[in-house]
């Protein structure tokens, strides 16, 4: 079975986020990147489903060279090859990044797609669906749980108040939640196999960017703290300020 992660190089959840001087970017050095937390789910689950199925695991991220700490980190973890898909630094939105991989998708015509419900520095869960809508494959969005036979998938996902059941045929798009499995470490010898992995750098087919980024402007400050007083004697005050100004009394 030949199956394909979907993978992106993002900003640490627990990073400094500063705006570049450009105005359209954000500040990158001494800012640390690693795979996108809910790609670490996707990782999972397609090495699960080679253990029990047999097959290749390829991972897959479109970017530049940076990226490919993130892809040796996958290969670490146990996944067999990667692809880097350079974009020489042209905008990509949701519509010409799906595009882009859907075509290097239909190249590689993997069994099976698994890829993170979201990446979180953009949080626009469109990717994953629209690689499948472009191919014309089954998809199974926001995954909670998940189960493969040879040819067919089912699985859940969580709605309001429940969960909604999905079945589906290969070839599919399968985009992971937190929760569907619970991610390994990359141990030593993983590490130093995934040196010597095949790792395929091409450069990504034109597709045109529809959302044009106009300006990242970073939040306002947060305003200086008021001082009400000290003891019983501020308890008025704070019951002004919360039924008058805040209004939640």
């Amino acid at each position: 079975m030949e199956i394909l992660v979907l993978v992106k190089h993002v900003p640490a959840s627990d990073a400094s986020i500063k705006v570049a001087a450009d105005g359209q970017s954000i500040e990158s050095a001494g800012l640390s990147f690693v795979l996108n937390p809910y790609d670490e789910y996707a990782v999972e689950e397609a090495l699960k489903t080679k253990e029990s199925k047999g097959g290749t695991v390829t991972v897959m991220t479109l970017g530049g060279a940076e990226t490919v700490k993130t892809l040796r980190h996958c290969l670490a973890l146990g996944a067999d090859k990667a692809v880097r898909i350079e974009t020489n630094g042209k905008n990509t939105d949701g519509l010409a990044t799906s595009t882009i991989l859907a075509n290097k998708v239909e190249e590689l015509n993997p069994d099976i797609v698994f890829c993170g419900k979201q990446a979180i520095d953009n949080d626009d869960s469109q990717v994953g669906p629209r690689i499948a809508a472009k191919l014309g494959w089954a998809c199974l969005s926001e995954a909670s749980s998940f189960e493969l036979t040879d040819s067919a998938f089912s699985g859940t996902r969580d709605i309001e108040g429940g969960k909604e059941s999905v079945e589906g045929t290969l070839p599919a798009v399968i985009t992971c939640d937190k929760g569907l499995n619970e991610p390994r470490y990359a141990n030593m010898k993983g590490i130093m196999m995934a040196k010597k992995k095949p790792l395929e750098e091409v450069d990504a087919t034109p597709a045109e960017a529809k959302v044009e980024l106009v300006s990242l402007t970073p939040p306002p400050p947060r305003p200086a703290p008021t001082i009400l007083g000290e003891g019983p004697d501020a308890i008025p005050a704070l019951i002004e300020k919360l039924k008058n100004e805040v209004k939640v009394l």
